[in-house]
């Protein structure tokens, strides 16, 4: 699988597209739609399901200087209300501030990030380090691993400062009930 040919079956999702296309009018600084909602739509596209099955919810991110909270919540009301019509669960953060309450949350160091793609190179899976945005009349795609796991439906773990192999092990199975076609590589 090549780019052009992930990115044709990452848009037969129509709520990509919105995304997508929303995120270019409202001019975000560095935003992206990224991960799980792209792999799964080419998954689906490749095993015949529907392009929405599985999707729990669509990430975006965004690369803002301002870290307040009330920023970032004035984000998200505004691309909840743009995109509400969806019906999708739609999770946006700021990865200019992710450092602030990462380690809170999740026990493990999050050092600060420099940009949205510093954030997709976080990712628990290798897979679903993926992410596009709009580019004048085409998209940009960002994919550090390619898309040879993707094609051929493979979850792989991204061992990294913040990986959890107890994370890790819940996402894969929970992708594997969903898609039993998936190869789970074990983490070390």
């Amino acid at each position: 699988m090549d780019r052009d040919e992930f990115l044709a079956f990452a848009l037969r999702n129509p709520v990509n597209v919105s995304i997508i296309d929303e995120l270019a009018r409202l001019a975000l600084p560095d935003a992206w739609l990224v991960s799980g909602c792209l792999v799964q739509t080419v998954w689906n596209v490749l095993t015949g399901r529907a392009v929405d099955h599985g999707i729990a919810d669509y990430d975006v991110f965004y690369f803002d200087p301002d870290t307040s909270w009330e920023a970032e919540d004035a984000v998200i009301r505004e691309l909840q209300a743009r995109l509400g019509h969806l019906g999708a669960k739609i999770e946006i953060r700021n990865q200019a501030r992710v450092h602030l309450w990462y380690s809170a949350k999740h026990g493990l160091p999050y050092p600060p990030l420099s940009s949205s793609t510093d954030g997709i190179d976080r990712f628990l899976t290798q897979n679903t380090q993926v992410g596009v945005r709009r580019a004048c009349d085409s998209h940009d795609v960002y994919a550090p691993h390619g898309f040879d796991d993707i094609a051929k439906l493979i979850a792989r773990p991204n061992p990294g400062p913040n990986f959890s192999a107890a994370s890790y092990d819940t996402k894969a199975a929970r992708w594997k009930a969903l898609w039993p076609e998936l190869t789970v590589i074990a983490a070390e």
